[in-house]
């Protein structure tokens, strides 16, 4: 039996990723890679077989064989870069929000900070068409705002981890991001003084960055230009 509305309610993030992972179907300027965030195998194993089924339009689904976080797992699905590929993604969350119930997808491109309302008209300002708008998009992101980090950076929902060799894992809530400025005259609480320990860690942990915090708990990660406001999961 396939599976029914609300059969996935409360195991999909609300947030999705476009052109954060690599396809394994050709090239990146090519092909546009959707990924979901589920809790339990089996979930991501039905999402899948739900996918492949209904979408003809979809080149390639799969999921990981193992957690990528705790009980957590991801379905990529793999289609063609061209101009029908956002009502194509809008087809596909339509069929999702069925069986998740989830009440308003968001999605990140390309592993930036900020999160965006899927709604056709957000998907046609960000996701590329062709190779060349996708060169230009993907300029700006996680791996460059951390580049002075050997890390991997991993994304689930609101909230994404940066997993370090020979180091714990350690993971944040994003609160904002964008050009300095803007940051430093829309942060509402006070620069806390007394943690100089946790500052220290992590500038070892994450390399040099201009780190304040702020109240008991915000953190603002200062690099060229931009930064990033969280807070320590």
């Amino acid at each position: 039996m396939g599976l029914r509305a609300g059969d996935l309610k409360n195991l999909l993030d609300n947030v999705f990723e476009v052109d954060n992972y690599k396809s394994k179907m050709g090239d990146d300027e090519d092909i546009v890679v959707v990924s979901f965030s589920v809790q339990e195998q089996n979930a991501a194993k039905d999402l899948v077989e739900f996918i492949e089924k209904s979408y003809d339009f979809v080149l390639d689904a799969d999921s990981t064989v193992s957690e990528v976080d705790e009980g957590r797992y991801k379905v990529f699905v793999e289609l063609e870069r061209d101009r029908s590929v956002q009502e194509h993604i809008m087809e596909m969350l339509y069929g999702i929000t069925q069986l998740s119930e989830v009440e308003g997808f968001k999605f990140r491109y390309h592993k930036n900070f900020k999160s965006h309302d899927a709604n056709i008209d957000k998907l046609h300002e960000i996701v590329p068409i062709d190779a060349t708008t996708y060169t230009l998009a993907v300029t700006e992101n996680a791996d460059t705002f951390f580049g002075k980090t050997p890390a991997k950076i991993e994304f689930f929902g609101e909230n994404f981890i940066i997993k370090k060799e020979y180091a714990d894992p350690i993971g944040f809530k994003i609160k904002d991001f964008g050009k300095t400025n803007y940051i430093n005259e829309n942060i509402k609480e006070k620069i806390n003084v007394n943690d100089y320990a946790e500052l220290l860690f992590y500038t070892k942990y994450l390399g040099d960055y201009n780190i304040t915090k702020f109240g008991n708990n915000t953190l603002t990660f200062e690099n060229k230009g931009y930064t990033l406001v969280v807070e320590r999961m």
